[in-house]
């Protein structure tokens, strides 16, 4: 990726909304370029998608938590298949499947902290190859708007 391609990337971070036209001008570049340079960041698996982000109070889901959760017995078959089921409860935002003392980090968000307790005992303590998990809410959740590339 070059400059124009990262500030592409950055621009498109910060409002995927915007007009080709517009991006063109932000960037100094003619809207023709533009367009064949975001066509093939798309093509190159750069842009992987566009998509709304949304206010988690305004779907009922005040309530945010990180699940550590240990399974086993370790094997490929047990991972992919608790990935899928995590990633398949609607409480369920992200799954993470991590190095460490636990296996995997699942986000959640729910109404209220009694729910949180209902997925805990109705979704995890009663799956066979979970041998442990732990919760902990998070107050505050900041995240970048925009991500830059790393120099190699």
């Amino acid at each position: 990726m070059d400059d124009i391609d990262s500030a592409i990337v950055r621009e498109l971070q910060r409002d995927a909304r915007q007009t080709n036209r517009d991006l063109a001008r932000t960037l100094g570049i003619a809207p023709s370029t533009c367009l064949e340079r975001v066509r093939s960041l798309r093509q190159r698996g750069v842009i992987t998608g566009y998509r709304a982000t949304v206010d988690l109070k305004a779907l009922n889901r005040p309530v945010q938590a990180l699940l550590s959760v240990r399974i086993r017995p370790m094997s490929r078959e047990v991972i992919e298949g608790f990935k899928a089921y995590a990633i398949g409860l609607p409480e369920v935002l992200n799954v993470y499947v991590v190095a460490g003392g636990d296996d995997f980090l699942v986000h959640v968000a729910v109404p209220e902290v009694n729910h949180l307790h209902t997925v805990l005992m109705d979704r995890f303590s009663g799956r066979r190859e979970v041998v442990d998990f732990r919760s902990s809410v998070i107050y505050q959740h900041v995240s970048k708007d925009v991500v830059e590339p790393l120099a190699p």
